[in-house]
């Protein structure tokens, strides 16, 4: 039966003790039903991650930064719904509200295609 590396999903050989695609030790195998075939546990990385698109992020902010679009995207909620509200409500109340938040969303889709914000909300990296 196939086995998989929990932290890259790749194909292990047998008898391997390290995932020859990323390099990781192996403690935990997950065969082709998903169940975990070791009796103990000592990563808690996730076998497939839900890696995000840096490119993807970053125009979302430039261009859609107004309702903290590229922040629900990167799973930042809080974040988001308060540029949505500012980027909606905000213009009701006073007009500057929009101003501010896509200013604000303008900066961080810059930050985030530049490298300077890397990580969605999980803490994985973002891709390029």
């Amino acid at each position: 039966m196939a086995k998989f590396c929990t932290n890259c999903g790749a194909k292990l050989e047998s008898g391997k003790r390290k995932c020859v695609s990323c390099g990781k030790e192996i403690t935990t195998v997950i065969n082709e039903a998903g169940k975990d075939d070791t009796n103990f546990k000592s990563d808690t990385t996730p076998m497939y991650r839900n890696n995000k698109s840096k490119i993807a992020a970053g125009l979302l902010g430039v261009f859609l930064g107004v309702f903290g679009v590229h922040n629900f995207y990167l799973g930042y909620t809080s974040k988001a719904t308060t540029q949505l509200i500012l980027g909606t409500a905000g213009a009701l109340l006073c007009g500057i509200g929009p101003v501010i938040s896509s200013i604000w969303g303008f900066v961080e889709g810059i930050l985030i295609l530049t490298g300077s914000i890397n990580k969605d909300a999980e803490g994985n990296d973002l891709t390029d």
